[in-house]
């Protein structure tokens, strides 16, 4: 006697996907409610120039977000975002303009070069100790986040630089590229570090969602010992993400050093803290192998939303502070409640 299939039993791939798409929902859900509540409180919230200033400030959170989510992708977690921010910014002040510890200047090109070097060389340190000396990376990244930090105060001498008025200014086509980096804005009043954010969306939605590489995250992070059996390159893939995750916070750092003008220690503030909420509040796991790019967009939309409105209503930055603190744990719990939700789930469709 045959057996017929049992067509109602849905593919187990698809069984988390409602949950999936019902998080996504409620971040634009809490977004769009934030937001008129902050648009009753003050009328100039949802005006053009604020919602520009909300963007703008956003991009950088964004930008180093997008990578940091490929890191969590396999399970990971990279502490030294905001350090290595800080440094690389900071090291292209210092080799070009000079009045730091370094004996030596340099044009501002092979300066910009060699700063996104030290940015590299920071992510392959912690890509090296993680996936080769297998150090865990939460430890091999909190290290480099003091070696980063302490490096940028050695080599600046805890200085503030600032082109625009550097002694002996710099040439004037080279403050031009430097402050067409982040400064510039575009037709509408468009800052063009939205364009970068939209930019490195377009790559890295790519990368997660249309190519091998995020099928392969996802695997490794999923489920390391298939993955290992697969005889994927997983030590490969956990180098490389620490390096792009170290560059996209290089870049950052380097936007927001053209766009402020001036760059000085503990430049990166709470960053490290933003970014991995962000990350989360998108709806990846930081056990790995679940995270949209979409997610994380929104994720650092909601963190921008809530900075810009509280600063609107004259609340500080500690108060601010609090308020992400809570959101984080927030969808922490919520993560940990729908992975048992859909643990069930997958276990209901498998026994049917």
């Amino acid at each position: 006697m045959s057996t017929a299939p049992d067509v109602a039993s849905p593919p187990l791939h698809r069984v988390t996907l409602p949950l999936e798409r019902l998080r996504t929902l409620g971040l634009v859900l809490a977004i769009i409610l934030i937001g008129l509540f902050f648009q009753s409180q003050r009328s100039t919230f949802l005006s053009s120039d604020n919602l520009l200033t909300l963007l703008r400030s956003m991009s950088s959170l964004g930008i180093i977000a997008f990578a940091q989510l490929s890191v969590i992708l396999l399970g990971e977690i990279d502490l030294a975002v905001g350090a290595i921010y800080g440094l690389v910014a900071t090291s292209l002040a210092v080799l070009w303009l000079g009045g730091g510890s370094l004996p030596f200047t340099l044009p501002f090109l092979p300066a910009l070069g060699m700063a996104l070097l030290i940015g590299l060389f920071a992510g392959a340190l912690s890509g090296f100790l993680t996936a080769y000396l297998k150090i865990h990376s939460f430890i091999a990244t909190l290290g480099l986040l003091s070696l980063a930090s302490g490096t940028e105060l050695l080599i600046s001498n805890a200085s503030t630089f600032n082109p625009a008025y550097n002694t002996p200014p710099p040439p004037s086509w080279e403050l031009g590229i430097f402050q067409a980096l982040g400064g510039t804005q575009l037709p509408f009043g468009i800052p063009i570090q939205v364009l970068w954010l939209v930019l490195f969306f377009g790559v890295f939605w790519f990368l997660r969602h249309r190519s091998i590489v995020g099928f392969r995250l996802l695997a490794i992070g999923g489920n390391p010992k298939a993955a290992a059996i697969a005889r994927l390159p997983i030590r490969r893939y956990r180098l490389v993400v620490f390096m792009v995750s170290a560059l996209m916070a290089s870049i950052a750092g380097i936007l927001d050093f053209s766009y402020v003008g001036s760059v000085g220690p503990n430049s990166a503030g709470q960053l490290n803290l933003q970014v991995i909420a962000a990350v989360v509040i998108g709806g990846a796991s930081l056990m790995g192998g679940r995270g949209t790019i979409w997610g994380t967009l929104l994720g650092a939309v909601l963190l921008a939303v809530l900075a810009n409105g509280l600063a609107l209503l004259g609340i500080g930055a500690f108060a601010q502070l609090l308020f992400v603190g809570f959101v984080t744990i927030g969808a922490v719990i919520l993560d940990r409640v729908t992975s048992d939700l859909g643990s069930r789930r997958r276990g209901t469709a498998s026994a049917t």
